[in-house]
């Protein structure tokens, strides 16, 4: 397969969401660099993602789609708007002249878009909704692994990389690292102290809210460790009424994603369900305890300070 492609000179990284699959398919910047160290990487995501990738500097280019924004737009009439900037956007990918694409979403989302980037060479990743006809190849999702990432490391493979580069590249930047440092001044949070991510989208996935308060507890009165607990805006509330009843500092919804993997890089430990922000301690190399239960994205955490606990 690395014959085939050559040496490119340009590879865009396709994965326009969601927050656990962009931190996920970061892996893929550092085997790409350990194969082609003057390879010029770029990334096309959703603007909500920017952050954890907008300050990496292996990445050469960031290109951003405004969902949010578009899809209000669209609601009302806007729909010239809308095209006008997709057309910019594709105008300018265009431009950037890759050699390269790298489909990671593997949807018609996705392959349109790689499509319209004009390279020759477009590698999919499990591509359905008909994308399929719009790569040049296409790499199996299924694959038998208990490692973080393990379909973008098996894309990685079939690219003729060498998987032992794969490592989880997210880059808060100094602004980030600032923002983080003030909000724990703020909180109290000066000591060492251990991040809680009890929320994702699919309640299913959530472990029991007693059994978070009585850890909580645990942490704080026998161990000394102040909480944060950690989401998003929509999780305020639940995460308030946690840290009520456990105690400890309510910071869902108060940070950007950069800059919680900034608090996170500054915390003692992590303990998660299976949401993006568990694998952001994955990314900043944090003692994370993974708590898995519907879902499992891997087992063994690849990782010598972290631990996977799943009960099915």
């Amino acid at each position: 397969m690395a014959a085939d492609l050559g040496v490119p000179s340009r590879v865009l990284i396709v994965r326009l969401s969601a927050i656990g699959d962009v931190i996920l398919a970061s892996g893929l910047i550092p085997m790409l660099k350990a194969a082609w160290p003057g390879v010029e990487i770029a990334w096309l995501t959703e603007e909500a993602n920017a952050g954890l990738l907008r300050h990496n500097p292996r990445l050469s280019r960031l290109y951003t789609l405004p969902r949010g924004r578009w899809a209000k737009l669209w609601r009302e009439g806007r729909y010239l708007a809308v095209l006008g900037e997709l057309r910019d956007l594709v105008r300018r990918l265009r431009a950037a002249r890759f050699d390269l694409v790298l489909d990671t979403q593997g949807l018609l989302k996705s392959g349109v878009l790689a499509r319209a980037s004009g390279a020759r060479q477009r590698i999919g990743l499990g591509s359905k909704e008909g994308s399929r006809l719009l790569m040049t190849r296409v790499v199996s999702r299924a694959v038998t692994s208990h490692l973080p990432g393990k379909e973008y490391r098996a894309l990685g493979r079939a690219l003729g990389l060498d998987e032992r580069a794969y490592r989880l590249d997210v880059v808060p930047g100094a602004e980030d690292q600032a923002a983080a440092a003030a909000l724990c001044a703020e909180s109290g949070l000066t000591a060492g102290f251990a991040v809680f991510c009890p929320f994702t989208t699919r309640p299913q996935k959530h472990w029991f809210d007693e059994r978070w308060i009585e850890l909580a507890r645990l942490f704080q009165a026998e161990f000394g460790v102040p909480v944060a607990w950690l989401g998003g805006p929509g999780d305020r509330g639940h995460a308030e009424a946690l840290a009520a009843a456990g105690g400890g500092v309510c910071l869902a919804g108060r940070t950007s994603l950069a800059v919680a993997a900034a608090l996170i890089g500054r915390a003692r430990l992590l303990v998660g369900v299976d949401t993006g922000l568990t694998h952001l301690g994955l990314a900043m190399a944090r003692p994370t305890l993974a708590l898995f239960g519907s879902t499992r994205p891997y087992l063994e955490p690849d990782a010598p300070r972290a631990r996977v606990l799943y009960e099915p």
